[in-house]
């Protein structure tokens, strides 16, 4: 196996993947995190791109009496979309009112975070710009491809997908819903994100806020400069 780094933490990961990403000279960039750990990443992107940072918040929506088996995603609040895995549907058989409660409850989930993280900002669109999705890793992929689906549906110019490690089979996975992945590690075997990290300490809520608003200064900085 080959040698894989270990990320000292999340801003390091988040400087490796800007550096990828600035050489890459993307038009009119917005950079979208995947809460709670991408943001941290993402906030690194946006500095050194100078570009907006938003977040796109995923919840699943469980089987009724299995929960960690996902039926389905519901993504952002706005124009929520929806990503439903029609196999497992059909197999439990999930009647459309149990589904909708389902749904409701998750974008109500939703709308409260993104109060709480952005606190009243309006959403950064993405039509036309080149929406460059963040997170510090990706196992599964089922959230994310989820995440990727809606944002195709709002129509950016280009859809690139930038991680700091995830399995190489995932990434195989994923590349038909994106114009772009960069990821920096695919270990193999892959055990864990964590692994991958000397800090994988859980990011607060409260970091959520002040790195969206400190990104959200240094925007405003940047469009008054002369």
């Amino acid at each position: 196996m080959r040698n894989v780094h270990i990320f000292a933490d999340r801003v390091e990961a988040g400087c490796a993947l800007a550096e990828r990403l600035g050489k890459e000279k993307y038009e009119n960039p917005v950079v979208l995190a995947l809460p709670r750990g991408g943001v941290p990443v993402a906030a690194e992107v946006a500095k050194v791109l100078e570009a907006p940072l938003d977040l796109v918040l995923v919840r699943k929506i469980g089987v009724p009496y299995q929960p960690e088996l996902a039926l389905a995603a519901v993504v952002d609040g706005g124009h929520a979309e929806v990503v439903v895995n029609e196999d497992v549907r059909r197999f439990a058989g999930v009647s459309d009112q149990d589904f909708d409660k389902a749904k409701a409850r998750e974008l109500a989930e939703i709308e409260r975070r993104r109060e709480l993280y952005l606190q009243g900002r309006e959403r950064v669109p993405i039509k036309g710009a080149t929406a460059i999705v963040v997170d510090d890793g990706i196992a599964t992929g089922a959230t994310v491809r989820a995440a990727l689906k809606a944002l195709r549906r709002r129509d950016p110019k280009k859809l690139v997908l930038a991680v700091a490690v995830a399995p190489p089979e995932t990434i195989n996975e994923l590349r038909p819903e994106v114009d772009e992945i960069i990821c920096l590690e695919t270990p193999e075997p892959f055990h864990a994100i964590g692994l991958y990290y000397r800090d994988f300490s859980q990011v607060s809520d409260q970091q959520v806020v002040a790195l969206l608003a400190q990104s959200g200064r240094q925007g405003e900085e940047a469009t008054s400069e002369p």
